[in-house]
C-alpha cells in the first residue's frame, strides 16, 4: 500500500516529526542529558515506526521533498550572512589549526576503514567507502566515488554500500556529538566565556526585537542568496573547478553580511537569521531522516555494523582526546569535538545541530559556530579529495 504526499504534507509531517523529538526529549532523560537533537530524536523515531509499518504491513510512505534542497541552503545562507570578516580574521589561527586535524583524521579515518576491511577479508576499496568518502563526503561524494569503484574495480553491492554507510554515519553524527562534547564540558566543569561588551564598531548589526520589517528583509536576504548562489552553480557548472550551490549561497550571505560595514543603509537582523537558520536546519534534517528506508539497508547489516562500529569509536576517541584538547580544552573546544563528531560522520548540517542542542543546554560558543560551518562548507571535501586520492595511489588500489 502506497502512500504519497506533496511538499506541503511533507512539511507538515516534518514539523510533527519535531514535535515528536521535543516530546520524546522532554520526557525522557537520557536524551534530555545527553543533547541528542531534536530532528534526529524526531526522525529516527519516524523512520523506525515506518519501517515496521513496511515490515509488517507493507505500508510504503512517498514523502515530496522539493523543499528539503531549498532548506539546507537557507540554512547555509542564513551562516554567510552571520559570517562577519572580523571574526575570521580573530578566528583564522582557530580555523588553520581545526583544519590540520581535520585532515588528519581524514587520514586516520580511511586508514581506519581500510584495516578494518582487510580484517574482515573484503576489499580494501570497502573501508574508503566505509572511510572518509562517505562519513566525511556524505552521499554526493559517496554516490560518485561508488560508481567509479564499480566500474573500474567491478566492486559489487558498491552503492549500496556506500548509501547504507551514509546514512548511518548521518545518524551516528547526530547522535554522539551531543554525548562526547556533553562529557567533556561536565568533566572539566567548563564554562562559556562571558559576553564581551558591546565595541563601537560592531553596531552594524540590528538586534533590535524580531518585528515583521526585519524578518521579511532577512528573508528577502536568505532568497537572494539562494535564488544567485543556484545560477552561479549553474553557471560555474562546466569548469575544471566547481562548488556546490550551498557554497554559493553561502559566499553571497558572507558578501551581503560585509556590504553592512561600507552601505549603511543595508542592515543585517542577526535574532531574525538566527531563527530562519535554525528553522532551516531543523526542518532539513527531520526531512532526510524521516524519509529513510532502513528495511532497505538489512541486507548490509553485518559488516556494516562492524566498519561502523570502529569508524565510531575512532571519531570519539580523536574528537575527545585530540580535537578537544589542540583546540584549547576549553568549553569553545568542547563544543567544537561535538561539531566534529557530527561532520566527521555524517554532515555539516549535523555538526551544526550537535552544537545547538549544546549551546541551548551550557551557553554560547561563537567561535565554535564560526570555525566548523567554515571548514564544513568550504574546506573539509577539497581536504578529503586530497586524502582519497593519495590513498588510492597506493600500490593495493592498482589505480
Amino acid at each position: 500500500m502506497m502512500f504519497d504526499f506533496d511538499p506541503v504534507q511533507t512539511l507538515g509531517i516534518a514539523i510533527m516529526v519535531l514535535y515528536t523529538g521535543m516530546l520524546l526529549i522532554r520526557h525522557i532523560p537520557f536524551l534530555r542529558n545527553n543533547d541528542i537533537p531534536v530532528p534526529v530524536v524526531g526522525g529516527l523515531m519516524f523512520a523506525v515506526i515506518t519501517s515496521l509499518a513496511y515490515g509488517q504491513f507493507g505500508l510504503h510512505l512517498h514523502f515530496d521533498m522539493a523543499l528539503k534542497e531549498p532548506l539546507m541552503l537557507a540554512f547555509f545562507a542564513s551562516i554567510g550572512l552571520g559570517a562577519d570578516v572580523r571574526m575570521l580574521a580573530r578566528g583564522g589561527p582557530q580555523l588553520l589549526l581545526f583544519g590540520v586535524l581535520c585532515l588528519v583524521y581524514l587520514i586516520v579515518q580511511d586508514g581506519i576503514g581500510m584495516l578494518t576491511a582487510i580484517g574482515l577479508d573484503l576489499h580494501p576499496l570497502v573501508g574508503l567507502l566505509s572511510g572518509s568518502i562517505t562519513l566525511s563526503g556524505g552521499h554526493g561524494t559517496g554516490a560518485a566515488w561508488a560508481e567509479q569503484f564499480s566500474n573500474t574495480a567491478n566492486l559489487a553491492g558498491a552503492m549500496e554500500l556506500a548509501m547504507a554507510c551514509a546514512t548511518f554515519g548521518l545518524i551516528l553524527g547526530g547522535l554522539i556529538g551531543g554525548p562526547v562534547a556533553g562529557r567533556l564540558i561536565r568533566k572539566h566543569d567548563l564554562k562559556p566565556e562571558a559576553r564581551r561588551p558591546a565595541r563601537q564598531d560592531d553596531a552594524q548589526t540590528d538586534e533590535h526585537p524580531i518585528n515583521p520589517d526585519n524578518f521579511l528583509l532577512s528573508l528577502f536576504y536568505i532568497v537572494v542568496c539562494l535564488t544567485v548562489g543556484k545560477l552561479l552553480a549553474g553557471a560555474m557548472s562546466g569548469f575544471a573547478f566547481t562548488l556546490p550551490a550551498f557554497v554559493w549561497s553561502l559566499l553571497i550571505g558572507v558578501f551581503i553580511r560585509n556590504a553592512t560595514f561600507f552601505h549603511k543603509h543595508i542592515r543585517v537582523h542577526s535574532t531574525s537569521l538566527n531563527l530562519i537558520g535554525s528553522l532551516s536546519l531543523s526542518l532539513f534534517l527531520a526531512m532526510a531522516l524521516m524519509s529513510l528506508q532502513l528495511w532497505e539497508l538489512l541486507g548490509l547489516a553485518g559488516p556494516l555494523l562492524v566498519l561502523l562500529g570502529v569508524q565510531v569509536t575512532g571519531i570519539v576517541i580523536f574528537a575527545s582526546f585530540i580535537t578537544f584538547r589542540f583546540m584549547g580544552g576549553e568549553y569553545n573546544a568542547a563544543v567544537v569535538a561535538g561539531g566534529h563528531c557530527g561532520f566527521g560522520l555524517g554532515a555539516t548540517p549535523t555538526a551544526v545541530a550537535n552544537m545547538e542542542a549544546l549551546t541551548r543546554r551550557f551557553g554560547p560558543a561563537p567561535q565554535a559556530f564560526l570555525v566548523v560551518p567554515l571548514m564544513g562548507a568550504f574546506f573539509i571535501d577539497l581536504l578529503n579529495a586530497i586524502v582519497i586520492q593519495g590513498y588510492l595511489s597506493l600500490p593495493v588500489f592498482g589505480f
